[in-house]
């Protein structure tokens, strides 16, 4: 079993790197409809530029086909200043900059998944975007409300999908081309499939469509996590007799999609897309069974599905200020239905909740004008809206005398509704071509409606909010191979219907609302450079966010438990968001390196470190100031790679993370975190693969070949033992 010493991480920390990506595709370009023929790949795109002038990162489909993730946030786990947490084998949330849940925004095509109730702390919704379906993801790391909205105050992931191909060549009145793929991996068991088809109809319509499953059973970890202050075994996940299966894991999936490019003449083109994710009998790990309960206890996602379904036009027009046009019109169901069984108890709470958006995006950019020769300009600008109405019931049944009694009220009010409407706009100006200055400004307004519970003492809540966030940045080409940049952000996040109206089971205990909080603003200032010569890129960049009202858990006492609510007082602790009373503040720097060495060899590092600390939520208690909740510790990853014109592929990588042992309140009393703090982990992976141009590609990941016992900061969940991920895609 592999064991590692902070010594060596720390080694693994000072390794710097290059990442052969020549031969690797970038994003696809977005069409502009011509009356000539034309080859495109994508279309309908949502006109989203993301990452120019900040810290941001990008991951490709070729990365994705050789280091084989298990899903979206997966994805991520090699981008610096990205960190994953698993809270089950089903979930998983992305930090940025020790940010994530309700502080980061979640794109799907330029459409924001984040609606009014998503949780404080990680959860699971990104895990809902089948890793199948995405072409590429971008990271924008640090505040980004002027371009996304409320809830930016961590950063973006920006998903871009699969799209098909547009050929205006084509002669035939039909062309199909198949796809299938299957996966399978051996420490859960898992085995999937996609089946794909992409078709052009004529010269000016294609279509792209395709069907996925898994299936995933118990995972194997490395064996027994200890703390490490006391070595005593990790609270959860429960073992089995073996001590590496972990209970409370394994989960089904199905997903289809469907998507549909016109070209509308020479100038529009018209996307129409449906998404559908399905995942079933999913067990929240830290809560099957939970800590110290009955081995039978659990709470299980039944069903978790989300259904996004839109159409979007795009044009150019002939005005010089509204050059690139595009609107958006869509609808998205995100659907959970839930059981917290106690047979020992013969009682089983239920619930179901469904979140309903509507959506209109309208979007425009300008020309390139150049009213000097020196000085060129751009414009963006555009609208955005989105409605939420809730539906959301509960039950308890007991299986003894076969009776289900409802309860007044759901995990949330049923009924309510939450709905923001903004405007924003962005300017960029290059001067000489040396110096960028880029600048923006959203106006946002938030209605949050919810009815009034008598019976288990919930007030109603009918708040209204309008802010007035921006951003200043700077990019100076200071020599033909270096870049520095600077930003100034302001970002916000209103408070939503979860933190104002729900009452669930968290990490650390039980959560009940607040109706009375203020919306939260993040300060963010960044500064980093960039350097590209010949074969070596890098980037450093360092931050400071400052936080203004944050909303934190504060813990509270039995008797503060709202009425009718037992979960709450037979809990071992409570919790009720509040705003900080004073100024909260996270500083950290991040560092990349790329560099293509010869033989086409590359190698890849990054590094990042983030460092938060808060008031005291208990106010005149001490400390006065307490580290934020769930921050991850110095961490990176390293990988080499080496690719051969065979189309013969062989990689290797390490990802590295120190203790961390900077614990919040919640976080002491979190079950997910050992004693003491999270252990350093050190996990080295081993792939290979064979591309044979576009019909075949046979790809193989030996992960954690030392066996490791490994769990990520804050995490339910420990990372897979040795295993073997093997997937085949077949193009004919």
């Amino acid at each position: 079993m592999l064991r590692c010493t902070n010594a060596a991480l720390v080694a693994a920390a000072l390794l710097f790197s290059v990442d052969a990506r020549a031969d690797a595709p970038t994003s696809q370009p977005t069409s502009q409809p011509t009356s000539q023929p034309y080859r495109t790949e994508v279309h309908g795109r949502s006109g989203e530029a993301h990452g120019e002038g900040r810290a941001s990162s990008k991951v490709t489909r070729r990365e994705m086909q050789e280091r084989l993730p298990r899903s979206a946030p997966d994805v991520l786990r090699y981008e610096p200043g990205v960190y994953i947490q698993q809270t089950a084998h089903g979930q998983a949330s992305a930090y940025i900059r020790g940010r994530t849940g309700q502080q980061t925004v979640l794109l799907f095509d330029g459409i924001r998944l984040n609606n009014s109730t998503f949780r404080q702390g990680p959860n699971q919704y990104f895990f809902t975007v089948d890793a199948r379906t995405i072409q590429s993801i971008t990271v924008v790391r640090g505040g980004a409300s002027t371009r996304y909205g409320s809830d930016a105050i961590g950063g973006a992931i920006a998903a871009h999908p699969l799209a098909p191909i547009i050929d205006g060549r084509q002669r035939a009145l039909l062309r199909v081309s198949p796809k299938l793929t299957m996966r399978a991996a051996t420490a859960d068991g898992e085995i999937g499939g996609r089946a794909q088809l992409a078709a052009q109809v004529g010269r000016h319509v294609a279509v792209l469509g395709g069907v996925g499953f898994r299936r995933l059973g118990l995972l194997e970890g490395g064996g027994v996590l200890r703390s490490p202050v006391t070595g005593e075994p990790a609270a959860v996940a429960r073992l089995a007799d073996d001590g590496r299966t972990q209970l409370g894991t394994g989960f089904r999936e199905l997903a289809s999609d469907v998507r549909l490019v016109a070209a509308l003449g020479p100038r529009f083109e018209l996307t129409a897309a449906l998404y559908d994710y399905r995942q079933l009998g999913a067990p929240r790990t830290d809560q099957c069974p939970p800590f110290l309960a009955p081995i039978t206890a659990c709470l299980r996602y039944d069903e978790q599905f989300r259904t996004l379904a839109y159409a979007r036009l795009v044009g150019r027009l002939g005005f010089a200020a509204a050059r690139r046009v595009s609107l958006t019109v869509g609808y998205q169901n995100q659907h959970e239905r839930r059981r917290n069984q106690r047979p020992a108890s013969f009682v089983e709470n239920g619930g179901r909740d469904d979140v309903h958006t509507l959506m209109i995006l309208a979007r425009a950019s300008s020309a390139a004008l150049q009213p000097r020769p020196w000085l060129s300009l751009a414009l963006h600008y555009g609208l955005d809206v989105y409605h939420d109405r809730i539906e959301s019931v509960a039950w308890t049944s007991f299986s003894d005398i076969d009776v289900v009694v409802p309860a007044t009220r759901g995990q949330y009010l049923d009924g309510s509704t939450y709905t923001w409407g903004a405007i924003y706009t962005r300017a960029e100006a290059t001067l000489l071509s040396r110096l960028t200055l880029r600048a923006g400004l959203r106006v946002t307004t938030t209605f949050a409606r919810a009815p009034a519970d008598v019976e288990s003492g919930t007030l109603a809540v009918d708040r209204d909010w309008a802010t007035v966030v921006g951003n200043v940045g700077l990019e100076w080409r200071a020599l033909p191979w270096l870049s520095v940049l600077a930003s100034v952000d302001r970002s916000f996040r209103a408070p939503n219907l979860d933190d104002m109206t729900s009452r669930q089971q968290t990490g650390p205990g039980f959560q009940f609302e607040n109706p009375e909080l203020l919306p939260e603003t993040a300060t963010t200032l960044e500064g980093g450079v960039r350097l590209e010569a010949g074969r070596l890129r890098a980037e450093l960049w360092g931050f400071r966010a400052m936080l203004s009202d944050a909303i934190e858990r504060a813990p509270r006492l039995v008797a503060d438990c709202p009425p009718n609510t037992p979960q709450c007082a037979t809990s071992t602790t409570r919790y009720q968001l509040v705003n900080l009373h004073d100024l909260a503040t996270i500083h950290g720097v991040e560092a990349v390196l790329r560099l293509a060495l010869p033989w086409h060899v590359g190698l890849r590092a990054t590094l990042a470190y983030a460092i938060g600390s808060g008031p005291n939520p208990v106010i005149g208690a001490q400390p006065e100031r307490l580290p934020l909740s769930r921050i991850p510790p110095l961490n990176g990853v390293v990988e080499l790679r080496w690719r051969h014109g065979s189309g013969v592929y062989l990689g290797a990588a390490m990802r590295w993370a120190l203790r961390q042992d900077r614990l919040s309140i919640g976080d002491e009393a979190d079950v997910r975190i050992p004693t003491g703090g999270t252990p350093a982990f050190v996990v080295f992976d081993l792939r290979a693969g064979y591309r044979w141009t576009r019909h075949l590609l046979a790809s193989l990941v030996v992960e954690n070949v030392g066996d490791a016992v490994y769990r990520y900061h804050g995490s339910s969940v420990n990372g897979a033992g040795a295993q073997a991920i093997v997937s085949v895609e077949l193009k004919p």
